[in-house]
C-alpha cells in the first residue's frame, strides 16, 4: 500500500468499549512506550496477516513447488526478521503473541540495549536523531530492525547526549 493512500494500515477493535481489552492494551502502550493505540492495532494488524498468510500456506497441498518456495520465503522473513526462531515451522506461526512483534521494533531493540532508561526516552531519542543503525540516522521507532542489524544499533557519536550515555568515551577523548 503506497504512503499517503487514504486507507488505513489496521483495523479497530469491533467492540470499542471493552474495559478487559482497554486495560490490556494500556499496559502494552506502556511497556513497550507506544504513543498510541493505532500502533498497536498496526501491530495487531501485521500480526493478523502473518497468522492469514500462514493458514492459506498449511491449507494449500505441501507437495507443491510453488507453495514450498512461497513456505520457504515466508519463513524466512519471520526468522530474518527475528519473530521466528530458526527452528521453527509454519505452524509456529499461528502461536505468535503481540509481544513477538512489539519486540522486533527500534525502539524497543533500542531499550533493551540499555540505550535509554525507558522505552519512551528510547522513543524520544530515535525521534530526535539520537539512535544510528549501522551509522546511519534512523528516525522511526516503529522500524523494523532485523536480527542481524540488531548490534548494529547504537548511539549516534556525534550526538550531545552520547556523552552524557557513555561517560568512559567523553573521558577518553
Amino acid at each position: 500500500m503506497p504512503l499517503g493512500s487514504n486507507t488505513k494500515q489496521y483495523e479497530t477493535p469491533n467492540h470499542p468499549y471493552q474495559g478487559e481489552r482497554i486495560s490490556s492494551e494500556h499496559a502494552l502502550l506502556d511497556r513497550y512506550g507506544l504513543k498510541n493505540k493505532e500502533e498497536l492495532w498496526r501491530a495487531q494488524s501485521e500480526l493478523r496477516s502473518y497468522r492469514r498468510e500462514a493458514r492459506d500456506l498449511l491449507a494449500q497441498p505441501q507437495d507443491e513447488a510453488t507453495v514450498i518456495n512461497r513456505t520457504e520465503e515466508f519463513l524466512g522473513r519471520l526468522k530474518r526478521v527475528g519473530i521466528l526462531n530458526e527452528g521453527d515451522e509454519l505452524g509456529a506461526v499461528l502461536s505468535l503473541e503481540i509481544e513477538d512483534v512489539l519486540e522486533r521494533r527500534l525502539q524497543t531493540v533500542a531499550y533493551r540495549k540499555g540505550l535509554a532508561q525507558t522505552p519512551q526516552q528510547a522513543r524520544q531519542f530515535i525521534t530526535h536523531g539520537h539512535i544510528v543503525l549501522d551509522g546511519q540516522r534512523q528516525r522511526i521507532p516503529s522500524y523494523v530492525v532485523d536480527v542481524d542489524e540488531e548490534d548494529l544499533v547504537d548511539i549516534d557519536e556525534n550526538s550531545p547526549i552520547a556523552d552524557e550515555l557513555h561517560p568512559a568515551r567523553a573521558e577518553g577523548q
